[in-house]
């Protein structure tokens, strides 16, 4: 670490600690940079995806008093984890053609272990050594990611449609939005991670749910911006071609392009982004996690935006 990084670490730290010592005032809001909605970005778990740069960004943004909630992912460390325990990882499709991992008790362990344990802990760190007051937090805590829980799932096997029991997973409802606007009412950046906290018959328990979808959901109860950071500049009309970047969709029939264009890991991204303009963000930016300043270039139009116009139909929002 260079000393100008250090001095500059060192004023972030001072800047957070005056902030607290003013009288509390539960219907403020830090919007002095124009009453932008928040940000909520959605760091990749993926090996190729670095997250320091979006670290150092996000500090930066929170330094402008710009509200910042961080959801992150990790399936490929969940996956390592599992392979050094002679667990073999199960990925199965559904009949709409989306890959997503099943969960049995066993991975569920893992799983908790290494998002909500690990990773989890180790992105706070980061963010605090970059001056930011960072509060880590699952979606168990609080009940900050709520719904029930699936414990079968259509699958797809061989051709034929199939029901797989023992599934430890579920379907996000709800988000306790007071939590974390009492968060970022008093200076604080929330690190949020699955597991969620799924309802099952008379009891909660915790259960994994996909991380773009959770960021969605949590964009939505806020109304903020979702950045959704991964290992590709956007969104590609063919996703063989980076050349085909798809800049915006604005218009219902941008956005069906986009869906159709959607393929593999993109997918669901692209799933999470209609789920989070339909839940009430304002607009949804798919971009690269390793450029420079990864989260304000996308703010500032790299990678694609969809706009939450891309719902709409004659005035009115399609669900």
């Amino acid at each position: 670490m260079t000393e100008h990084d250090s001095q500059t670490r060192a004023r972030r730290r001072q800047h957070r600690t005056a902030d607290r010592t003013a009288p509390p005032n539960p219907q403020r809001r830090l919007r002095a940079d124009g009453g932008q909605p928040p940000v909520v970005v959605k760091i990749g778990g993926a090996n190729a995806v670095d997250p320091e740069g979006a670290v150092d960004d996000i500090a930066s943004l929170v330094d402008g008093d710009r509200e910042v909630v961080v959801v992150h992912g990790g399936s490929t460390a969940v996956d390592d984890t599992l392979e050094r325990m002679d667990i073999e990882p199960t990925y199965v499709e559904t009949p709409g053609g989306v890959t997503g991992r099943f969960t049995d008790a066993e991975t569920m362990e893992v799983f908790a272990m290494v998002m909500a344990g690990k990773l989890n802990t180790e992105l706070t760190t980061l963010f605090r050594n970059a001056g930011v007051d960072a509060v880590g937090l699952s979606g168990v805590d609080g009940g900050l990611l709520t719904g029930p829980r699936k414990s079968a799932v259509r699958v797809l096997e061989d051709g034929k449609k199939k029901i797989k029991r023992g599934d430890h997973s579920g379907k996000i409802t709800d988000v306790n939005s007071d939590l974390l606007t009492t968060l970022l009412n008093d200076g604080y950046t929330p690190v949020v991670s699955v597991p969620m906290l799924g309802e099952d018959d008379d009891e909660v328990l915790p259960v994994n749910a996909d991380a773009d979808r959770s960021a969605a959901a949590v964009a939505g109860a806020l109304g903020a911006e979702l950045v959704v950071l991964t290992d590709v500049a956007g969104i590609y009309a063919d996703p063989d071609d980076p050349e085909t970047l798809i800049d915006s969709a604005a218009t219902p029939a941008e956005l069906e392009s986009v869906k159709a264009a959607a393929e593999g890991f993109m997918t669901k991204k692209v799933m999470a982004a209609t789920e989070a303009l339909e839940g009430g963000a304002t607009a949804v930016h798919v971009g690269d996690a390793n450029r420079d300043a990864p989260v304000s270039s996308a703010l500032d139009g790299a990678g694609t935006k969809i706009e939450a116009s891309a719902l709409a139909d004659n005035g009115e929002i399609t669900q």
